[in-house]
């Protein structure tokens, strides 16, 4: 009897340990899924093999190769322009199957009787056998109904609450007659359980439920993931174990050393070629791959480490995913659910917070702490602020949620009911950026004077004359026009000092937000007046009958920056000749205006046709 072994998913809601493998090669128990399936079959006396692949197929082939090793015979069909679906895929290969044959989910974990089932299907005259299971939730799950003959009356896929009408669900796994192939279309993406098996139910042809008892687990998301492993080892599955169990629940690879001080406490299972140093407290449901090095006095609660990992010395794991060749270091903290993705590393005293995933080759730097997905991008900093204020590339370090949650850190530093003014240049990523850290604000109780696109010195001019605790300004960075800066000031309209910065780092690492209730939620109000304000202050500064007897000339080329609404407006009130070059009228960023718009501007943005344009003010 042959086998088709679906081995095509990608693994989404698995990843980052799926981002370079498919998940049927997900180790569980230091063993890929996809070998537990071909130890259940050859149990079950199924020893020819033909896997369906689609996603990374050369990491499975490579793996398996011809099956010798494996005490089995594989063969490989591989989707190459388009994934074919569960029944698409086994009518790719129906040229194969000329007899009885048993499909089977590449991605699942489980010890069912699968000769059983087999007898079943032949003692019923069956087409089509599904295996069931019954579980204590099948919201998740395509729910099937029987009769008192176990014939099949009624499919639901993945139903609601109020749906629900059966514990017994599809696990993926079908004992077929090669003839209900001829329904699937050929190079056609089909399902099994939404196009086949309804079709089969309309013809009249005789498909069973054989309900199975025994374990499964479909490793459909990370919890399941973790789950199965903790299963494995507290032996609800029956699982084949690739090392000799030492003591009864401990399972030692070869050419393993741990030292005399380590303390291990049933069960766990180590790979072979690792090295478990002084002092290590490993808990029971750990599993450590091979050629793992753990530093002294580390300790660890019920972590998966993958192969090649490195631990330091005194670094703290709870219930997390360390994945292949990636590094903790000294003192570092992974916290419960986390996940941190191959060729990764973890700096020292840097924390990854519960529920977190890091992505392949991706850095946390020493003393960091990482409270959101790490991505994009290539590291995650201990430090927010750099020397002139927080940048990063726009939209990918510096995204919408990540300035709610830094105005949320800002505003916690601040008196409920404070006021910020909030100001940025006349880009749009600024205008989002900025929204979101008002949102931020609004959310701790902070009120917001909203000075929209204005340039920097006005912001900071504006600032004392406004009474309030601080200002933000949002800009595209000077020096790198793909990333933004965040600037803060304090009520002066001066840089914060690095005592603020460090209070607002703190909130935000650590996530400690003030909550406002809802009466209290923050205000949004327009300064009026802004540019007056400046002019007035500009004025101070200069000998003003000096300039007005200059008779002088001035060439400004602005860019298109928003100051080009400032300098022409008060220099014409000194009698200047401004000529002005690519200046830029900045928009209203009021919601409840209509704005302008013209040809060559979008709104919000300044454009033109890219060729400079003199511009005369009036001197009246």
């Amino acid at each position: 009897m042959r086998a088709v072994l679906m081995a095509g998913g990608s693994g989404t809601r698995l990843r980052p340990l799926t981002c370079d493998l498919p998940k049927p090669m997900v180790p569980v128990l230091n063993r890929p899924i996809a070998e537990h399936i071909i130890n259940l079959l050859k149990r079950n006396q199924i020893n020819e093999v033909i896997a369906t692949l689609h996603y990374l197929p050369d990491v499975m082939r490579d793996y398996f190769q011809d099956g010798s090793d494996f005490g089995v015979q594989m063969t490989y069909a591989v989707e190459e322009d388009q994934p074919l679906g569960t029944a698409g895929c086994v009518k790719n290969v129906a040229e194969l199957l000329d007899g009885t044959f048993l499909v089977i989910s590449g991605d699942s974990i489980t010890d069912f009787d699968l000769k059983a089932a087999v007898e079943f299907h032949k003692a019923h005259h069956s087409k089509a056998t599904l295996i069931l299971t019954r579980v204590p939730n099948p919201i998740e799950f395509g729910v099937v109904i029987t009769d008192e003959n176990y014939r099949i009356r009624r499919f639901l896929e993945k139903p609601s609450s109020s749906e629900i009408f059966s514990d017994t669900v599809n696990t993926g796994a079908y004992i077929l007659e090669p003839e209900v192939l001829k329904y699937l279309p050929p190079n056609q993406e089909t399902d099994f359980s939404k196009d086949l098996f309804p079709l089969l139910l309309e013809e009249g042809e005789p498909m069973y439920g054989y309900i199975a008892e025994g374990y499964w687990c479909d490793v459909g998301h990370l919890d399941a993931y973790r789950e199965a492993q903790y299963d494995g080892l507290y032996r609800k599955v029956k699982l084949d174990f690739s090392y000799e169990e030492r003591k009864p629940g401990i399972w030692i690879g070869q050419n393993t050393y741990i030292d005399p001080s380590a303390h291990i406490e049933a069960p766990v299972l180590i790979g072979s070629n690792c090295r478990i140093g002084a002092r290590v407290q490993i808990d029971g449901g750990t599993v450590i791959g091979d050629n793992v090095t753990v530093g002294a006095d580390a300790n660890l609660k019920r972590p998966i480490i993958w192969n090649g990992a490195i631990i330091g010395e005194e670094s703290h794991l709870r219930a997390c995913v360390i994945s292949r060749g990636t590094r903790v270091d000294r003192r570092a903290h992974v916290l419960e659910g986390a996940v941190v993705g191959p060729l990764s590393s973890v700096g020292e005293e840097a924390q990854v917070s519960p529920g977190v995933r890091v992505w392949p080759s991706k850095k946390v730097e020493p003393g960091a702490i990482l409270n959101i997905n790490l991505i994009w991008g290539h590291a995650a900093h201990r430090n927010l602020f750099g020397q002139r204020g927080v940048s990063g590339l726009a939209n990918i370090d510096i995204t919408p949620e990540f300035a709610v949650k830094l105005g949320a850190a800002y505003g916690s530093t601040l008196r409920p009911g404070s006021h910020v003014a909030v100001s940025r240049d006349q880009r749009t990523i600024s205008r989002m950026v900025s929204r979101s850290l008002i949102a931020g604000l609004m959310s701790v109780g902070v009120n917001i004077q909203n000075l929209e696109a204005t340039a920097i010195p006005v912001a900071r001019s504006i600032v004392p004359t406004l009474s309030i605790a601080g200002g933000i300004h949002v800009r595209v960075h000077p020096d790198r026009p793909d990333h933004i800066l965040i600037e803060f000031f304090d009520h002066k309209g001066i840089n914060i000092s690095k005592a603020r910065e460090k209070k607002i780092e703190g909130a935000y690492f650590k996530e400690d937000f003030r909550r406002a209730l809802i009466y209290e939620i923050g205000n949004v109000a327009y300064a009026s007046q802004v540019l007056d304000t400046y002019g007035i202050s500009f004025e101070r500064h200069l000998n003003v009958e000096a300039v007005r007897h200059s008779s002088s000339k001035v060439v400004i080329d602005y860019v298109y920056a928003v100051s080009g609404a400032v300098l022409p407006q008060i220099l014409g009130k000194f009698g200047c000749d401004a000529h002005v070059v690519r200046q830029c009228q900045p928009q209203p960023d009021r919601t409840h205006e209509r704005r302008s718009r013209s040809p060559t501007q979008p709104v919000g943005a300044c454009g033109g046709s890219g060729e400079s344009q003199l511009w005369r003010p009036s001197l009246r």
